[in-house]
């Protein structure tokens, strides 16, 4: 696959990004977005637009996607003019968005029956990594599919890491963002909490600064909390989402994690309170309100 035609749905910011990197490496994406402005922005830059999945399908070697959710991606994948309609025998589909696990294999194993492919590759990093080239990425699925598409990947990210077989890619991810985001809301209530207690909000950071809690989730929660500066660039609605997802898949494990109920917990609260759309730090707000 040396110069593959390569299709793109889902033109958020990361997309977007993403899509423009891949135009400045010499491609011609064939994209869809229901933002148009989205998708008259990257066409200008010499992008094709698609009219249906099935048709951008019917016409790639890879399609992208980068969407919100799996209710999102299987209804892309699975309407009557969407991906499995078109998609031809030796192409590869790669899903770049946070998913549920279950719902990748499934879509997977129905597109293995129409002899296509599909990698699952979560991101780490922002949106401006992402035009530059410089995501991480979590890459999973059949080692001959991943393979084939590896130098594209490579284009797209710093740091690939192959996990093995379809689905680990959306578990490592899952499992990545249960952990930054139970850090992030425990220490934004410590922050709170300091305040209420009487405790001053830049003395416990230098405290805790010194010591092994230091970390850059540590710095984007001191940043909102002490100095009212939200520079994370994710929502606590997305967090939300993602812990829903990690205990979804839990559950499908048999078992139980009752730290990530809790935090998922938190998050809908502030949520239901209107600040879904902050960054995560933001939840200090939530916090705040709580009674003594």
């Amino acid at each position: 696959m040396s110069k593959p035609i390569i299709g793109f749905i889902g033109l958020g910011l990361m997309g977007r990004n993403m899509v423009e990197n891949l135009q400045n490496k010499g491609f011609e994406p064939i994209v869809m977005d229901l933002n148009k402005e989205a998708v008259a922005a990257v066409v200008q830059r010499g992008a094709i637009e698609a009219t249906s999945a099935a048709e951008l399908a019917a016409a790639c070697d890879i399609i992208m996607l980068c969407l919100t959710t799996s209710a999102v991606v299987e209804k892309v994948v699975y309407a009557d003019d969407g991906i499995l309609a078109g998609i031809k025998e030796g192409a590869v589909l790669i899903d770049f968005g946070t998913s549920i696990p279950a719902s990748t294999r499934k879509i997977g194993a129905d597109l293995a029956k129409k002899g296509a492919g599909m990698v699952d590759a979560p991101l780490g990093r922002t949106p401006a990594h992402a035009k530059d080239g410089l995501l991480n990425i979590m890459a999973a699925g059949d080692q001959a599919t991943f393979d084939k598409v590896k130098p594209i990947l490579d284009m797209q990210g710093e740091n690939i890491f192959y996990l093995g077989a379809l689905g680990a890619g959306h578990t490592t991810k899952l499992i990545n963002n249960f952990m930054g985001m139970t850090t992030v809301t425990a220490m934004s209530q410590a922050f709170a909490v300091a305040d209420q207690a009487g405790v001053d909000r830049q003395q416990l950071f230098d405290i805790m600064s010194t010591g092994p809690s230091n970390s850059p989730f540590m710095g984007f929660c001191k940043k909102y909390a002490v100095d009212g500066v939200s520079d994370l660039g994710f929502s606590i609605a997305n967090a939300n989402k993602d812990l829903g997802y990690f205990l979804e898949m839990v559950k499908d494990l048999g078992t139980r994690a009752q730290i990530a109920e809790g935090t998922s917990a938190n998050l809908q609260a502030a949520v239901d309170a209107g600040m879904g759309n902050g960054n995560v730090p933001e939840i200090f707000d939530y916090f705040l309100t709580l009674e003594k």
